[in-house]
């Protein structure tokens, strides 16, 4: 079975992290790019095996700023905590 994996590096705000997700996915229409959306996405939509890897999320904390950062690594915890063929990495 193909592994989809998502790779995000760079992130300096939440539309760069959506932009990044639609290019490495095919999102459905209806993708409302919002935190509940992105979960609903991950754990529904998108087939698995997954691997997301976000390169360096550290540094893009400062650019998100800590409320969008916390609850954006939140959202892909859940993910990977609710699907147990999601691996999660950070770098």
């Amino acid at each position: 079975m193909p592994v989809n994996r998502i790779e995000f590096a760079n992130i300096r705000s939440l539309e760069d992290f959506y932009r990044q997700l639609a290019a490495q996915t095919a999102l459905p229409a209806h993708f409302g790019h919002n935190l509940d959306a992105l979960f609903d996405v991950l754990t529904t939509e998108i087939a698995g095996p997954m691997i997301i890897v976000w390169h360096h999320h550290d540094a893009s904390a400062p650019f998100l700023g800590h409320e969008h950062y916390t609850a954006l690594l939140s959202v892909l915890h859940d993910a990977a905590n609710r699907r147990p063929d999601i691996q999660l990495f950070l770098d």
